[in-house]
């Protein structure tokens, strides 16, 4: 041992030669992810998130009214607002810098660490535009400021030019025009949707603000839906969005509980809009801090769930409701579509990505306002009032009912269905002319409940890759949530002896994206029905959707084709051999719009499917059929990988042609 521990030390040392320390902003090219949550797609749109808190700042604060945003061929996206701009006097504590160019290049700088500038604002760490600079290959500053025009031109942190006075402007304001590194990025872009759907957010959350939003045209052939420019300016606030939202959905009160007030703290006020659909089904809830989307809550959801539910169980004893005690906040909320906006200054939140909100205080603010305003929304129109009372009552005891029925399902051989929650049911009972699609994911189960019909087709979103059931064990099989609930969604518990006439749907359908990820789901689903429900198959209710990988588009022509091989045969086919036709490649299901998916994939009258069929090893001519089907399954799905290795092996030729072809 001493040995050993002596070679050790003698091959590793460790002196003050090997401490590092990083300079500037070093430290956020080293570590994206500490700053802005990662390097990829998602992450690379929080620099414009960054760039235009800072514009929204400045609006909330009274000194600017209009905001623009755009996005270029180049990949180049403009944050510009009319507010003070940055000071470009030089900074006190950094002699011969500017205080913008400390606040570009310095982490934790900024005027929003005090209240003398902003009283609530959404930057408040000091790092935003930093980070942007700092994770930016190209990145210009202009300044209007005292009718002076001011520019500066940065790369990955560092100035490299001076800061030049341009001459006089007859306007105001900051505008940052920059570049994503793809050092850092990688391939990653910026998408229009993302964009557009970033801009508009902002301007509902501040009726005082006007947002301007371009985009080049040439970025917008993947998605029509987005005009190359717009302007946003919603005097509704968040009632405009949350109408915006439900669009034609039928609610339980025809007014929605919304509002605004202003909170104890200095300068802070609460804005909110609740309703709850009809079909009690798809809640959401959305909320922000000073703009900021609090993406995982935080103690300005917990106050308004409080509030919502004194309010309502002290409405409900004052009317006479006595189940009313029953209800839940979890009744209330599921079920309910919220958009919760508050402005505080100095607020905490976890991590530097701002999903959560930490300020305590807040909870009992939001609490005490929301109370005494539902209080009063309540008691202003009794009939809408008794109706959701009434409409929560209900939730509630549907959902004791479910949970007597798993009681009763862990006590005895037969059990009152429970349904999942992610289930979004058909209106239609009875199983004839029903399905049930399965698809990937929120993104995906998004764009398909708008897309479906919803008196017959249900949709049910299931969490990535499902367990493996041909090599799982049986306790992760008994323990898996995600087969738990599908097999709660068709009515039917996994076994041989599957019970035909408690099927829930005509047909089960499953939805997966074009591409491999979704043709290894869709073979993991199969197996788990092959193994633990061949009833379904057998009875042919099993079916695979037939969604699109391409759009190709010339002039006012549009077809789909579901791979390669099918793109290359319409190009031939359709269109002329010289013209110039776009082809678009779908990321997945949760990039098609609703009206593409409806269109290609789940109308009745326009889409293709496939019977999934099982042989029949009872019937002499399938019989062998069924043997190989069954080695199949165990070779490709089962526990030994020496048997998938030895399949490919075998087929490898086979597989080189299907890749050249």
């Amino acid at each position: 041992m001493a040995d050993l521990f002596a070679q050790a030390k003698k091959g590793k040392s460790y002196t003050a030669e090997d401490i590092e320390v990083l300079e500037g902003l070093e430290p956020v090219r080293r570590r994206p992810g500490m700053y802005i949550g990662g390097a990829d797609e998602k992450a690379l749109h929080h620099l414009v998130a960054e760039a235009l808190d800072n514009a929204m700042d400045e609006a909330v604060a009274g000194h600017a009214s209009r905001i623009g945003i755009s996005l270029d061929a180049k990949g180049f996206v403009t944050v510009r607002d009319n507010g003070r701009g940055i000071p470009v006097d030089r900074h006190p504590k950094f002699p011969g810098a500017s205080a913008l160019e400390v606040v570009m290049t310095t982490l934790h700088s900024g005027g929003k660490f005090s209240q003398k500038a902003y009283q609530t604002s959404g930057g408040l760490h000091g790092v935003g535009v930093s980070v942007v600079n700092a994770l930016c290959d190209e990145l210009e500053v202009e300044i209007a400021r005292d009718r002076v025009l001011w520019r500066q031109k940065y790369s990955r942190g560092k100035a490299q030019s001076k800061l030049q006075k341009i001459g006089p402007v007859n306007r105001r304001g900051t505008s940052l025009r920059f570049h994503p590194d793809a050092e850092i990025f990688g391939g990653a872009h910026f998408q229009p949707l993302a964009l557009f759907h970033l801009a508009r957010s902002k301007a509902f959350l501040f009726r005082g603000v006007e947002i301007h939003w371009s985009c080049d045209g040439t970025l917008l052939k993947k998605d029509g839906a987005i005009p190359s420019e717009a302007v946003f300016h919603f005097e509704g606030g968040l009632r405009d969005y949350l109408a915006g939202t439900l669009e034609d959905r039928a609610c339980v009160t025809a007014e929605p509980f919304a509002g605004r007030a202003d909170l104890p703290a200095k300068g802070g006020r609460v804005e909110w809009a609740v309703s709850w659909p009809v079909d009690g089904e798809d809640g959401f809830i959305h909320s922000y801090c000073n703009t900021i989307p609090t993406v995982l809550g935080g103690t300005h959801e917990a106050g308004l769930r409080t509030a919502l539910l004194r309010g309502l169980r002290a409405y409900g004893d004052m009317t006479g409701k006595k189940r009313v005690g029953i209800v839940t906040s979890d009744d209330i909320l599921q079920s309910a579509a919220i958009l919760l906006s508050v402005f505080i200054p100095n607020p905490q939140f976890q991590g530097q990505t701002k999903e959560k909100l930490a300020t305590v205080e807040a909870a009992r603010w939001v609490d005490n306002v929301m109370k005494d305003h539902f209080d009063h929304w309540l008691s202003s129109d009794t009939a809408a009032g008794g109706r959701l009372v009434d409409f929560l009552i209900e939730r509630a005891e549907e959902r004791l009912r479910q949970n007597q029925a798993r009681e009763t399902f862990r006590k005895t051989a037969t059990r009152k269905l429970r349904l999942p929650g992610k289930l979004s049911d058909c209106a239609t009972r009875a199983a004839a002319g029903t399905e049930l699609f399965l698809v990937e994911g929120d993104s995906a189960g998004g764009s398909a409940k708008q897309a479906r019909n919803r008196e017959t087709q249900a949709v049910l979103p299931l969490r990535g890759k499902i367990l493996n059931v041909a090599s799982a064990s049986s306790e992760k099989l008994r323990a898996n949530q995600e087969l738990g609930d599908l097999a709660q969604a068709l009515g039917c518990p996994p076994g041989k002896d599957f019970p035909a006439g408690a099927l829930r749907y005509e047909r089960v359908i499953i939805m997966t994206d074009a591409d491999v990820d979704g043709a290894h789901i869709a073979a993991l689903l199969m197996t788990f029905f092959y193994r633990e429900m061949p009833g379904l198959i057998k009875g042919g209710h099993l079916y695979l959707a037939q969604p699109p990988l391409y759009r190709l588009a010339h002039g006012s022509k549009v077809v789909y084709a579901r791979d390669d091989a099918h793109k290359d045969a319409l190009l031939k086919k359709e269109f002329a051999p010289n013209a110039k036709v776009d082809a678009s490649r779908f990321k997945g299901l949760g990039e098609m719009m609703p009206a593409q998916l409806k269109e290609t994939t789940m109308d009745p009258r326009t889409r293709a499917l496939l019977r999934v069929h099982l042989p029949d090893s009872h019937k002499p001519d399938e019989k062998a059929d069924a043997t190989i089907t069954a080695e199949l399954v165990e070779a490709l799905m089962g526990r030994k990988p020496e048997s998938r290795f030895q399949f490919i092996q075998e087929r490898a030729e086979f597989a080189m042609d299907a890749v050249d072809i």
